[in-house]
């Protein structure tokens, strides 16, 4: 198979949560277990830090690698999901993994998994260690996918953990209270490896606070902590808690022996967005009009986008929106402005919400607008009715991001 070939393999014909939902969930850690042992184990000669979250962990995974290769270690970098192209997800030094290394993990081992049927994340994460290993990477950044507990990430013994929030997301699978998500979250910590925790609820805290105590694990809060710590080139008032949380993780890591000083520090944070590729936190698009896209999607994370929003200088609002069909819209839709213009859409992908369903149930919440049947062709038509000093938000879901970006 050539790379394109492969790409399908990998999208059509194994469950990907992203695109097909619950379906592609596994309950336990058995497939990614077993598709380590087919590989050598590479995860157990690898150097991690760990990281979950409900929002911000991809950021703060952004921010930590950055430093990394700033102080000259070779970094991986893995993240989920993609946003253009699937090599996103594995990275070192911010290079997305060359297709023929895509085209030859799949063929060497395509054959041999097929037995057990792993789900298109599990296969993924068993790639990524395999090509930080084949590259000798020194240190991996490693972000969960969902949850903590039974997330394919989950089998590696890391250097240091990172929590960085807990919301009500992916309740479906999760739990559907705080103190039960972050118990899932809180299954990433390993015994007597410190844990980071980010800008956590109190009562999720309780269960972080006691898992790490059961597990001897020392607990670092960074908003505990009176730090300065150094500005970052992502925008948006959330990424001073990321980088909180980012910049304690590091202090951890120079405990165990990493070569890392305020200077990397500096010069990592400065250009998160350039040495790592990220992309699609409170991104600006254009000037005029000010057009904004962010990754956010469940409540915590778009009151605070929706809050930056209110704090711009414009006329009038322009508000593209597209959300999975699993999305619970009770939850997210009463936080938007009323009076705002929006052009509903959705994402090309199966678990997107349709855009007259998605019109139909913001009308209960006095959220009025047209659909439109991409999102494409709802950003052409936000860009056609908004003047220059108007503003347009292209959000909803990481997937009508992608689009755009």
């Amino acid at each position: 198979m050539n790379y394109t070939e492969t790409l399908d393999f990998l999208f059509s014909q194994l469950p990907m949560f992203q695109r097909v939902g619950g379906a592609a969930y596994k309950v336990d850690l058995s497939n990614t277990v077993a598709l380590c042992n087919m590989i050598g184990n590479p995860q157990e000669k690898l150097k991690f830090v760990h990281i979950a979250g409900t929002n911000g962990k991809g950021s703060t995974s952004h921010m930590i690698a950055a430093v990394l290769q700033a102080a000259g270690y070779k970094t991986g970098l893995y993240t989920s999901p993609h946003l253009k192209d699937f090599r996103e997800r594995i990275r070192i030094n911010g290079q997305v993994i060359p297709q023929e290394a895509v085209v030859k993990f799949v063929h060497e081992y395509k054959n041999k998994w097929s037995e057990i049927s792993p789900s298109f994340f599990e296969i993924t994460v068993a790639m990524a260690f395999w090509y930080f290993l084949e590259e000798d990477t020194d240190v991996v950044v490693l972000e969960t996918g969902m949850g903590g507990r039974l997330d394919s990430t989950n089998i590696v013994r890391p250097e240091v953990t990172a929590i960085t929030s807990i919301g009500l997301d992916h309740t479906q699978f999760l739990g559907t209270d705080i103190p039960s998500i972050a118990a899932e979250k809180a299954g990433i910590i390993k015994t007597g490896i410190p844990v980071v925790t980010g800008d956590v609820v109190p009562e999720a805290m309780e269960v972080i606070r006691a898992t790490a105590s059961a597990k001897k694990a020392p607990l670092i809060e960074s908003t505990a902590i009176e730090v300065e710590v150094p500005p970052t080139d992502l925008k948006g008032p959330f990424q001073l808690a990321n980088s909180k949380t980012a910049f304690t993780a590091l202090k951890e890591l120079r405990k165990r022996g990493y070569s890392l000083s305020l200077e990397h520090v500096i010069e990592g944070f400065s250009q998160v967005a350039e040495s790592t590729g990220l992309m699609g936190r409170w991104q600006q698009l254009s000037a005029a009009p000010l057009t904004i896209t962010d990754c956010a999607h469940n409540a915590e994370g778009l009151q605070v986008v929706i809050d930056e929003i209110a704090k711009q200088e414009f006329h009038n609002l322009h508000i593209v929106l597209g959300v999975s069909n699993d999305k619970a819209l009770e939850g997210i839709l009463p936080l938007f402005p009323k009076e705002a213009m929006y052009y509903f859409c959705q994402a090309n992908i199966p678990r997107a919400m349709t855009a007259e369903s998605l019109k139909l149930a913001a009308l209960e919440y006095d959220l009025k607008g047209e659909y439109f049947p991409s999102v494409r062709k709802a950003y052409e038509a936000a860009r056609l009715y908004a003047t220059k000093k108007d503003l347009i938000y292209i959000g909803g879901s990481v997937f009508v991001v992608a689009e755009v970006v």
